[in-house]
């Protein structure tokens, strides 16, 4: 009987044995998970969980486990992966052997080498986000440091609680690189209309502890209290145990449009992998919710025997006040941005364009049921003067 081993336990994880079993997959599997519980999906962290809904985000339910005969090990950490015996150690002396593993090791919130950084709070689990619950929850101030999706999703939630938010971003707009300087411009002003006191262009330097934790940030101009401290500055691939045994790590696990590395034996997947897209004939490393599902069901489908290759394009969401969207595709720095709609009321559609007018990303704000249409339109050459808000 084949023994596939998956070390990680998140969306991805969970999206491939569910696939497998349910295709018919008769070998052993065994995830191993870090955290103390079973895969859970991570966009409720900081839209619905942190707005107070009640959302249950777990992929799998208890019984499916048992039901399906996959081993799940949680609060398990794998220590060494030991390609030459094909063996898996985990931290407590375990080892597992496998004739097939798949890597699907995540990401870590990036922590900037900044006194005082490591005693911020951050939001990747679902233990960081009771704690900025709590946080938000006691009032004062919250400062967060980085504009980008999560910092402002976190945001407009503590808003919501009527939490008084001041947001630092370093660059001179929130989102600048992803949106353009318009749509930005347009973001910066939802999240002040909404009491955020979003201050760009800033560089900070330190974060203030005192006895009991943060109690403010030290920027190249000035200082500023806080209650709590939140760092949204990005995340970083969990390559480690890639790395140490020989596989090549280039921001992320270096794989194929199959998910294999060099080693036949070993596949990644999901935000620690850095997979070559056959559509977009580039390496992509995406740490969305799409991605994560989409990659654990292809895996599955390659560890069937099937002709599936990393093909389709990134997409992602977000919830912010009443800014609402989708986005899909994936442009260029240089790309136009053509919209279309009412930008004032948050319904409109967003075109990105490069200079032979050909669709490289869309995004629908407020105007649903559209995103398999503009998924159909990224990559095909379009009339501007036609673009519509496809209403």
């Amino acid at each position: 009987m084949e023994r596939l081993v998956i070390v990680g336990a998140g969306l991805a994880a969970a999206k491939a044995v569910e696939r497998l079993r349910e295709e018919g997959y008769e070998g052993s599997v065994t995830v191993v998970g870090a955290e103390d519980r079973a895969p859970y999906e991570r966009p409720p962290l900081s839209k619905d969980l942190l707005l107070g809904k009640d959302t249950d985000p777990t992929v799998l339910d208890e019984e499916w486990w048992g039901e399906n005969d996959v081993r799940l090990l949680t609060g398990a950490r794998a220590a060494e992966l030991d390609r030459e015996t094909g063996r898996v150690r985990l931290e407590s002396g375990e080892w597992l052997d496998y004739d097939l593993v798949v890597l699907a090791t995540g990401a870590e919130p990036r922590v900037p080498d900044l006194p005082g950084a490591d005693r911020a709070l951050y939001l990747r689990t679902l233990e960081d986000k009771d704690r900025v619950l709590e946080a938000i929850g006691s009032g004062g101030h919250l400062v967060i440091v980085g504009a980008g999706w999560i910092g402002l999703e976190v945001a407009a939630a503590a808003r919501s609680h009527d939490v008084r938010v001041t947001v630092l971003e370093r660059d001179d707009l929130p989102l600048q690189k992803v949106l353009g300087d318009e749509l930005a411009t347009h973001v910066a002003e939802l999240h002040r209309s909404h009491g955020v006191d979003l201050r760009t262009g800033v560089s900070v330097e330190e974060v203030l502890v005192g006895a009991d934790g943060p109690v403010g940030v030290r920027t190249s101009d000035e200082t500023i209290d806080a209650d709590h401290v939140l760092v949204a500055i990005g995340a970083v691939p969990s390559v480690a145990l890639a790395e140490d045994s020989g596989l090549e790590v280039d921001d992320g696990i270096v794989v194929d449009e199959r998910f294999q590395t060099q080693d036949e034996r070993v596949l990644a997947i999901g935000d620690a992998a850095s997979a070559w897209n056959v559509t977009l004939e580039d390496r992509l490393r995406v740490e969305h919710w799409d991605n994560a599902i989409r990659q654990g069901r292809a895996v599955a489908d390659v560890l069937l025997g099937r002709d599936t290759v990393h093909d389709w394009l990134p997409y992602f969401y977000t919830d912010q006040f009443e800014f609402s969207m989708e986005y899909v595709g994936r442009p260029g720095p240089k790309d136009a941005v053509e919209i279309r709609g009412d930008l004032a009321a948050n319904e409109f559609i967003a075109y990105w364009l490069d200079d032979e007018s050909r669709v490289t990303a869309g995004m629908n704000v407020g105007i649903w049921d559209v995103s398999d249409t503009l998924r159909q339109m990224v990559g095909t050459t379009v009339d501007r003067s036609e673009l519509g808000d496809l209403r």
